[in-house]
């Protein structure tokens, strides 16, 4: 796993069978901005010949959420504990990394629209004003008014009891898989958190690399998420969400600079620094998980998972009576 602190990118341009190849590469370094830049160089010449030479390689490295083959994670370091390295994300979360702590995303099903029911209010609302104002040609269309909006709120209601009752039934069936994975791995012990999307996994009794074939056996057995499981090869670690979705929790303004286009020199840019200080502050209010139960072996606790695990409650509330974001 490598987080860098500093980036950079170059830029190298030849004429080659009468045509201008350009090509671009990052660069990264954890030492300063000019080496970053010459790592940059270096790897944008050797890219540059591998393509002359005929190798199928891009022009040019996308900027991703989780970074792509051979480019590391590019997020704001927030701080490090020994190997252990928590992140500010693209969107203004905070996300703890670990190289060999495991973590499992399991999401059940994506989440009704936040705008539902503050639309719903507004529609009632207007119709509320509306009649009160006399903007209605006479009685009849004012109930037949009102009996469309009672129709519409029972509806949004009943949609939202199904959804959570199909909620609760697809994490009791996730929990079920847990338990009897680890009913067939005796060895393992496996602590189970609760998230706005699903569930999330965390290992106690050992260490393990992203590209150990149990930690493979682990993700199909429990329906991992794909793109996690995709990051977890990618970058070389594992992963977990500290903090609330801004979005959750009523920030309507994205973090600037938005998607994955970090630097460090963007770190004290005042309007990055007003929305972290206004995000924290909402943020408060909500948990990132919430502890479950554990399962399996109970007496096989690794110190490094402990310690990660110790991290990670505390940072992500997990054990505090609040609503998920």
């Amino acid at each position: 796993m490598i987080v860098p602190e500093y980036w950079a990118e170059a830029r190298h341009e030849v004429r080659y069978n009468r045509r201008r190849l350009i090509v671009r590469r990052f660069g990264w370094s954890d030492d300063s901005v000019a080496a970053a830049q010459a790592h940059a160089d270096a790897r944008a010449l050797e890219a540059l010949h591998a393509i002359a030479a005929g190798q199928p390689l891009p022009h040019q490295e996308r900027r991703t959420r989780y970074g792509v083959e051979g480019v590391p994670i590019r997020e704001q370091i927030v701080e490090r504990q020994g190997d252990v390295v928590i992140t500010r994300n693209s969107y203004g979360a905070l996300c703890l990394n670990t190289p060999d702590v495991l973590f499992a995303d399991i999401d059940h099903r994506p989440g009704p629209a936040g705008c539902v029911i503050p639309t719903l209010l507004a529609c009632v609302l207007w119709a509320g004003v509306a009649i009160a104002a006399g903007n209605v040609w006479n009685w009849m269309a004012g109930l037949a008014l009102g009996s469309a909006v009672l129709v519409a709120v029972n509806a949004v209601v009943l949609a939202f009891k199904r959804a959570n009752h199909r909620d609760a039934q697809l994490e009791a069936r996730a929990l079920a898989r847990v338990e009897d994975f680890t009913r067939q791995h005796p060895g393992w012990h496996l602590r189970a958190y609760r998230t706005p999307a699903g569930l999330r996994l965390l290992a106690m009794h050992a260490t393990f690399s992203a590209h150990d074939p149990a930690v493979q056996g682990l993700f199909d057995a429990l329906q991992t998420d794909k793109l996690y499981a995709r990051m977890c090869r990618v970058q070389h670690c594992f992963r977990a969400r500290l903090t609330p979705k801004p979005w959750r929790i009523g920030m309507r303004r994205r973090i600037r600079p938005p998607v994955a286009a970090w630097s460090a020199e963007q770190a004290f840019l005042p309007g990055r620094l007003q929305w972290i200080a206004d995000y924290e502050h909402k943020a408060q209010g909500h948990a990132a998980c919430l502890f479950l139960r554990a399962f399996g072996d109970e007496r096989r606790v690794d110190a490094k998972a402990e310690a990660v695990r110790a991290l990670h409650d505390r940072i992500a509330r997990a054990y505090e009576p609040l609503p998920l974001g």
